[in-house]
């Protein structure tokens, strides 16, 4: 039947996830680091997922599709609620910004997240659609104090990490993470991808937005780096 449903553009999409949270009956989820429709009949063609990508990667089309089933989008609900918990998608320890060591095997080759304190508390999800894959730091720069620019630039610099995503609360204290972590890409002298998503204070997403930065740093492993724009 023809129908309208959602489609994905998989080179807009930056593999976010928060699109397989927004959709409540279970048709979108990640494949290969993508989001994918799965599921034709799961999806009921409301579109709750379109706001939620930061990517606008997102749209409506109409098609032959198999028909919106609520019967089983009902079912595979119930069987979700009996699963076990979902493990930890931890993947590596420590996890304190001020406790792992730059050189650590881990961050070579890794999808690194920079987290505030507070995000895993506020999303409930933050495991599944941000952590899984990618190697977390947590940290909180107001209670730290220490300035996190300096070893987060060393990881950056001395490893070849491919890419950042920052993740923050919306009070104004957590614009310091992502300000070190900015000033953190700066120095490590690589063009590296980078953005950051923004949690409300109740657990809502409120966007997604890339880093840019175009500064041009003079880094020294041992002695920090110098800011120039």
């Amino acid at each position: 039947m023809q129908r309208t449903v959602i489609t994905i553009d998989e080179d807009a999409c930056t593999g976010c996830g928060l699109c397989v949270t927004a959709c409540h009956e279970g048709a979108i989820g990640m494949v290969n680091g993508k989001a994918r429709l799965l599921r034709d009949d799961y999806c009921d063609g409301m579109g709750d997922c379109l706001p939620e990508c930061p990517a606008g990667a997102i749209s409506f089309e109409v098609r032959e599709a198999a028909a919106y089933d609520e019967q089983a989008v009902r079912a595979a609900k119930a069987a979700r609620a009996d699963e076990p918990a979902p493990a930890s998608q931890l993947a590596q320890w420590p996890c304190q910004i001020k406790l792992v060591p730059p050189t650590a095997p881990y961050f070579d080759g890794a999808d690194l997240l920079v987290a505030a304190d507070c995000t895993a508390f506020a999303f409930a999800d933050l495991h599944r659609t941000l952590m899984a894959g990618r190697v977390t730091l947590i940290g909180c720069p107001k209670l730290d104090a220490v300035d996190y620019a300096d070893k987060l630039g060393a990881i950056l610099a001395g490893n070849d990490v491919r890419s950042v995503v920052v993740a923050r609360m919306e009070v104004p204290c957590c614009g310091g993470l992502t300000s070190a972590v900015e000033r953190a890409l700066v120095a490590s002298g690589r063009q590296i991808p980078a953005s950051c998503v923004t949690f409300g204070v109740d657990g809502t997403v409120l966007g997604m937005e890339p880093i840019a930065y175009d500064a041009v740093p003079t880094f020294d492993l041992a002695g920090g780096f110098t800011l120039s724009r």
